[in-house]
């Protein structure tokens, strides 16, 4: 059992800049792929970035590409979500999840992953 807690959601103008952090704890971290999703009002939960258990690759969707960093700390069992040049549209609640490294499923997906965190509200103000 993994339990994930996400931290650093706030409000914040257009262009600025949050850290999400989201700590990890009761397993291994190194034994998961971490991922960041969002929900804004009335909208499904949508993915923004993942990245490998053993930080070798990351992935993002197109509308936070280089905009948005996703790094790990195993150390710390820690996952962060740099979130800069931040729009008015990113306004959502983030949620961290954990997802077992089998068996092998899209990183993209919601469906593949196995553990959540009660998410963080992040505002954007036009």
């Amino acid at each position: 059992q993994v339990q994930l807690v996400e931290s650093g959601g706030g409000l914040v103008q257009a262009g600025g800049s949050l850290r999400l952090s989201c700590a990890a704890s009761g397993s291994t971290f190194s034994n998961y792929h971490m991922g960041w999703f969002r929900q804004a009002p009335g909208k499904e939960r949508e993915f923004v970035a993942a990245i490998i258990w053993n930080g070798a690759n990351s992935y993002y969707a197109d509308s936070v590409k280089g905009r948005f960093t996703i790094s790990g700390d195993n150390a710390k069992n820690t996952v962060y979500l740099q979130m800069n040049s931040l729009k008015p549209e990113d306004t959502a609640v983030y949620y961290c999840a954990a997802k077992r490294l089998y068996p092998i499923r899209s990183v993209y997906s919601t469906g593949a992953y196995d553990y959540w965190g009660q998410g963080t509200q992040v505002t954007v103000s036009s």
